[in-house]
């Protein structure tokens, strides 16, 4: 029983770590897009405002709620290949 638990709680620690580097890598290619998109001209205002606007529309967005599909399907997986392999 200890050793499921165990398991759990490892499995959810690296699926922290790879959220969040996925989360972090994401965010900066956005990030850099911006930056670029800004740099080719016609848009008013100075280029941090520019950024921090397009990256506060970027957290709603459907891609960053994607993201969390790093929790859900490795646990989908690991749990039907347990159930399939048990029963």
């Amino acid at each position: 029983m200890f050793g499921w638990i165990r398991l759990g709680v490892m499995g959810l620690i690296a699926l922290t770590v790879v959220y969040a580097c996925v989360s972090w890598y994401s965010k900066s290619v956005r990030r850099e897009k911006l930056e670029v998109e800004f740099d080719a001209g016609g848009f008013d205002g100075t280029r941090a405002d520019f950024v921090a606007k397009g990256l506060k529309e970027y957290d709603g967005s459907l891609r960053r709620k994607l993201i969390l599909g790093v929790y859900v399907v490795p646990i989908i997986v690991v749990g039907s290949v347990i159930y399939l392999t048990n029963f």
